[in-house]
């Protein structure tokens, strides 16, 4: 039997305006870096090497119910609260981190306006400019990373969520909304839009930028054609089929399955445009559904990840101060409303559904990244996913002792399975030096950052 020959792990299947990246296959292997060493950078060194290692930042909004997600005990011997249950099969994929602290979103003289603040100071570090007319944040942790190793990939990063936001106006106390909508920031001037709308996140990953009879009226012509962007590289993919052994033909027919399926989905959400059932301010094609909607995103962050065209993502579940009511988990109220709790044992108790809704999407995407074998380990094995919020308790708009969960195991540099409890002030910012010191961005420092966080691995 002739023995399957290497192709480079930026090979793409083509056609009509489609470009479908593929996932690591056994045809390909590693670069020291997790990149490709071969014609300018595009192919594959022979030999085990190393993956890409994958940064990604999810956030909620309006704090949490800490005393339901807090463990007591401390390192391996903790045991998962009633929040964190959900999280039962990635125990040992889970840091769970207590004390940290983001000190820029305190008001510093600065008055009313924590919502605001805990959004734009939580990927920065920067005590933000209090204004609704001009803004001047500062440069996020995940687009400080896209400007050093973004040339990597295809995208130097990808931002999505789920509610749209406003990028001017009075969101909070006098804060322009553009704090509370945004958590990447390219420049202190210059927020990162999310997209919220499936199908473009989707025609962003499987449009072919480099067609030259232009992408845009290539999409508009597959859907007319009512066909999958499967279907357009299908020559591509029969033409690869020979050269791989079974175990590759077989992932790849994996994730196509996966592509195809969440085509299905996104149309399905397309066909119930006009539905009087829908939200009015929804837009077209938008799920109504918010967990649909929500595993749509997380499905295609994967994708981006297992194709390599991205190694870095923020992702907001909801914007900062959302007012969302979750009636179809029994809880009509407002979410922010809610956080203000006063104390109210039954507040309490609908914050908590709200927070373990949430924290159920998480164990969704981590379910999604475990499941997918890299060379020797799994997408999460090579990843470093961030949950959390910029404020502790919502009653008290705290921005010390956040809510923090990082799961994945940065490629064997990072000790997992553990609750780590930290001095109460120390920087949120500490863990960020870390996780860009292990993608490759050498930093002394970054935002109020004093220091190193060697708990990470010990």
């Amino acid at each position: 039997m002739a023995r399957p020959r290497r192709i480079t792990r930026r090979t793409v299947l083509r056609g009509l305006g489609a470009a479908v990246s593929l996932p690591w296959l056994e045809a390909m292997s590693f670069g020291a870096d997790g990149v490709s060493k071969g014609a300018a950078a595009a192919g594959i060194l022979s030999g085990k090497g190393t993956a890409p290692l994958r940064m990604a930042f999810l956030y909620v909004p309006n704090g949490m119910h800490m005393q339901a997600l807090t463990p007591t005990a401390v390192g391996k011997a903790f045991e998962l609260t009633p929040l964190l249950s959900p999280l039962a099969k990635y125990k040992d994929d889970l840091l769970v981190l207590t004390g940290l602290a983001q000190d820029h979103a305190f008001a510093h003289k600065d008055g009313a306006g924590d919502h605001a603040r805990s959004l734009a100071v939580f990927l920065t570090g920067v005590h933000v400019l209090k204004s609704d007319k001009e803004i001047h944040c500062g440069v996020s942790v995940d687009q400080l990373a896209a400007s050093k190793i973004g040339d990597r990939t295809r995208f130097p990063s990808l931002e999505i969520g789920i509610d749209r936001g406003a990028q001017s106006g009075n969101c909070d106390s006098g804060y322009s909304c553009a704090y509370s909508s945004n958590i990447a920031w390219k420049s202190p001037t210059t927020p990162v839009a999310k997209e919220v709308n499936p199908r473009l996140v989707f025609e962003r990953l499987f449009g072919d930028a480099d067609s030259s009879s232009g992408s845009a009226d290539e999409r508009v012509r597959r859907r007319y054609l009512r066909k999958s962007v499967l279907d357009f590289v299908a020559e591509d993919a029969r033409n690869l089929a020979p050269i791989l052994g079974l175990n590759d033909r077989r992932k790849l027919d994996e994730y196509m399955t996966s592509v195809r399926e969440i085509e299905r989905r996104i149309a399905r959400a397309e066909h119930k445009i006009g539905d009087p059932a829908a939200p009015k301010h929804q837009p077209p094609g938008i799920p109504k559904d918010n967990q649909e909607h929500i595993r749509l995103m997380m499905d295609m962050l994967v994708l981006a990840f297992q194709t390599d065209q991205t190694r870095i993502a923020t992702f907001m579940l909801a914007n900062e101060g959302s007012n969302k009511s979750y009636e179809f988990i029994g809880v009509p109220e407002g979410h922010h409303d809610l956080s203000h709790h006063g104390g109210d044992p039954k507040k309490h108790e609908k914050i908590k559904k709200i927070n373990d809704y949430h924290i159920k999407q998480y164990a969704y995407l981590l379910e999604r990244l475990k499941s997918i074998r890299e060379g020797d380990g799994t997408l999460l094995d090579h990843s470093m996913i961030v949950y959390g919020s910029g404020i502790s308790d919502g009653n008290k708009h705290n921005h010390d002792n956040l809510p923090i969960i990082m799961a994945g195991r940065g490629n064997g540099t990072i000790h997992t399975g553990r609750h780590v409890k930290l001095e109460k002030t120390t920087p949120l910012n500490n863990l960020y030096v870390e996780m860009l010191d292990r993608v490759g961005v050498k930093v002394d420092r970054f935002g109020d950052s004093d220091g190193r966080l060697p708990q990470l691995t010990v």
